[in-house]
């Protein structure tokens, strides 16, 4: 999510963005799971690529320019492996195909701040004794009795998984590209192994690198091989998906975020009074201006390193004046302050108006709007007969299925108690 703010502000800034998010769809994990499901490796990889799909789709993230598989670009994969063999950079060995650590030993590891004498053997592969150096990682793998294959010069096989990120973020970035981004787990030695094929073949490749913290639970990394893991489907069951956003944004996308419970229901109370504002000032003003200027402070805050903590500081700040605005009446305030609002929440992917929360429910919005508008026209009958203790029954009965009613000087609204 980290990276589709960065994606939102960049378009923002007026800069064309490319977005290609690759799909690692075979692995030894994947092999693993259709071994002991008893179901063709495919079957597992098509689940995992929808189940991420949905997730992204449900936290507001936009959709990737270019989504690439993995098996669908052996021959870029070939292609690179022949480059970084003639260039003495790698070389086959019973039908596998390894980097050569040694060669490349005055770059390797400069990304995670190692040296080549402290690190350990890749462990990537059954049988060591294939390689040069144990420090040598996998390019390709061999072929194994029940795996899938594709043929190379060097032997039939399947991509190791470094090999692919690489061929992919050249065939549709080109071979030097601005931004790289993935989650810090991923530094070492994912993405040491990524500029170490690349640039060793002669590839600028990345210019920056983005890495993300993780969430945890208490003081252990989130991850589904602990037994802790945090899944989509089940979070939204607690909160809804644009509160999850918002939780998510809070923090710095370089921090890690430490959840609870407490803290999540925190996030979605300030979400909250963000959209409370929002729906309020949009029943003042229906036009907003979506090329309004953004506050300077907001700007200088997502220009310093993606800076959402301080973003949302800024957003919050904005928010009570509109509140004060409109209590005072004040329309001219209420709309600047409507659209600065507005478009901030646009960068962040939270703004409650967007067609992606809107239509959230929609299928049961109109029926929900229509047995409303029965009840508060019946307790708009009872208050106006001074009948308060009816009219106050049926405020009553609204909140206990989960609608918060407010009387305002437009006439009673009502919207969703979260």
């Amino acid at each position: 999510m980290n990276f589709d703010v960065l994606r939102r502000w960049l378009l923002r800034s007026g800069y064309d963005v490319t977005f290609c998010r690759n799909v690692t769809d075979i692995d030894d994990k994947i092999i693993r799971v259709a071994a002991t499901e008893g179901v063709p490796w495919f079957v597992v990889a098509e689940r995992n690529q929808r189940a991420f799909t949905w997730a992204y789709d449900t936290l507001g993230c936009l959709p990737p320019t270019v989504e690439p598989r993995a098996t669908g670009h052996v021959p870029e994969m070939i292609t690179l492996m022949e480059r970084l063999i003639e260039r003495g950079h790698a070389y086959a060995s019973g039908g596998d195909v390894y980097f050569d650590v040694v060669s490349y030993a005055d770059e390797y590891g400069k990304l995670s701040n190692q040296k080549l004498e402290n690190m350990r053997p890749a462990a990537d592969t059954d049988d060591e004794s294939c390689k040069h150096d144990p420090r040598d990682f996998a390019l390709w793998k061999g072929a194994k009795p029940g795996e899938p294959t594709w043929p190379t010069p060097w032997g039939p096989g399947r991509p190791g998984w470094h090999l692919e990120c690489s061929a992919m973020a050249t065939k549709y970035l080109g071979p030097t590209f601005d931004i790289h981004g993935g989650g810090i787990d991923l530094t070492f030695p994912h993405h040491e192994n990524e500029i170490a094929q690349s640039q060793a073949a002669g590839d600028g490749f990345a210019r920056y690198w983005m890495h993300n913290g993780l969430v945890k639970i208490g003081a252990e990394k989130m991850s589904k091989s602990l037994g802790n893991s945090l899944l989509i489907p089940e979070m939204v069951q607690k909160v809804r998906p644009v509160e999850l956003r918002y939780y998510m944004a809070v923090p710095h996308y370089r921090s890690s975020i430490d959840y609870s419970e407490e803290a999540l229901r925190e996030a979605a109370a300030a979400y909250q009074r963000i959209e409370g504002f929002v729906t309020r000032a949009a029943e003042v003003i229906h036009d907003v201006d979506a090329d309004a200027p953004l506050p300077q402070a907001f700007v200088d805050a997502m220009n310093d390193d993606l800076g959402t903590p301080q973003a949302l500081a800024v957003v919050h700040e904005v928010v009570r004046e509109g509140n004060v605005a409109l209590a005072r009446g004040d329309k001219e305030a209420v709309a600047r302050l409507l659209a600065e609002t507005q478009n901030m929440l646009d960068v962040l992917g939270l703004d409650p108006r967007s067609p992606q929360w809107r239509s959230a429910g929609s299928d049961l919005k109109p029926v929900v709007d229509a047995l409303v508008a029965v009840a508060l026209e019946q307790r708009t009958a009872a208050r106006a007969r001074k009948d308060y203790a009816a009219a106050d029954a049926i405020r009553d009965q609204l909140a206990a299925a989960g609608i918060t009613v407010e009387d305002t000087p437009h006439g009673a609204r009502w919207e969703l108690s979260h």
